[in-house]
């Protein structure tokens, strides 16, 4: 092949190759979202959300989720707009935020000499979606921060149908979302609950 005849091919290998780049789908990015927006409330009780953990396959930026039993199906184009850990961690506290009427909210880790009433450990044992329904298995805990005792711990399991009754990707943060509301309602009870076991002491006395 002569000089000339190489550089017309490298020339036409080059541009097939930045056509190629060129029709890239573009990513879509997605958030998770409370289900309530905070109003102002009270300094009591203060909450501290944290530390949150989520499953190693679900650590990406890519949506992922189960297709054909056991294989999973990682998303091209749809994308998380911030780590799934620090979402979960956000929206669960908003929620709290609002269903406790607390506005003395703050994220793990904190400052140790200022330390919430209440803190509440999340794990993320499964979060997924398949045959139309998004569901979420959650290791979780409420605890006093001032000397790490456990208050109430529960594994609990949720369930949320899809808009299309469908598992499409675009779909997964509202469905999350609606979920993680379901969470925060139980995790809120048993706050509830032990304020009013408090308030019961505290007026025996």
């Amino acid at each position: 092949m002569t000089s000339t005849l190489k550089k017309i091919a490298g020339c036409l290998c080059l541009s097939l190759w930045l056509t190629a780049c060129g029709s890239s789908p573009p990513s879509n990015f997605y958030r998770l979202t409370p289900t309530v927006v905070p109003t102002p409330g009270n300094q009591q009780p203060s909450l501290g959300i944290g530390p949150v953990d989520i499953p190693e396959f679900l650590d990406r930026n890519a949506m992922v989720y189960t297709r054909d039993g056991n294989q999973l199906w990682i998303t091209g184009t749809e994308r998380w707009a911030e780590p799934l850990d620090i979402g979960i961690k956000r929206v669960v506290g908003l929620n709290l935020s609002q269903l406790l009427h607390s506005e003395n909210l703050r994220f793990f880790p904190w400052d140790v000499r200022q330390a919430p009433d209440y803190g509440v450990r999340i794990t993320v044992l499964d979060l997924d979606a398949s045959d139309g329904r998004a569901t979420l298995v959650a290791d979780w805990q409420v605890y006093s921060p001032g000397n790490d005792s456990v208050i109430s711990r529960r594994i609990s399991q949720f369930s949320q149908p899809l808009a299309s009754g469908q598992t499409v990707p675009a779909e997964l943060p509202a469905a999350y979302s609606a979920l993680l509301y379901q969470l925060s309602e139980t995790v809120a009870a048993a706050i509830q609950a032990e304020e009013q076991q408090r308030a019961a002491a505290d007026g025996a006395q």
